[in-house]
């Protein structure tokens, strides 16, 4: 049995490199505790600012100065 290979070879492009994830953490404009990625990659509503800045460390692998607090409201864009 053979094989022909007549097309040309399919180039692969590179992933894109990785975005450093930054998080700001904040109430809404209801009182709920928000944590947003600043590139809109990630987020979620939380049940207490603990549980918002534990997943946005999490995210962002503890990395310092990653995860910022917001004294203004935030709003989630769905």
């Amino acid at each position: 049995m053979s094989v022909s290979l007549s097309a040309a070879p399919t180039l692969v492009e590179p992933p894109p490199a990785r975005i450093a994830l930054s998080y700001v953490v904040g109430q809404d404009c209801r009182g709920r505790w928000v944590a947003l990625e600043c590139h809109g990659l990630g987020g979620g509503l939380f049940r207490s600012r603990e549980a918002a800045i534990r997943y946005a460390a999490a995210e962002t692998g503890r990395r310092d100065g990653a995860v910022r607090l917001s004294l203004e409201p935030l709003t989630m864009a769905l």
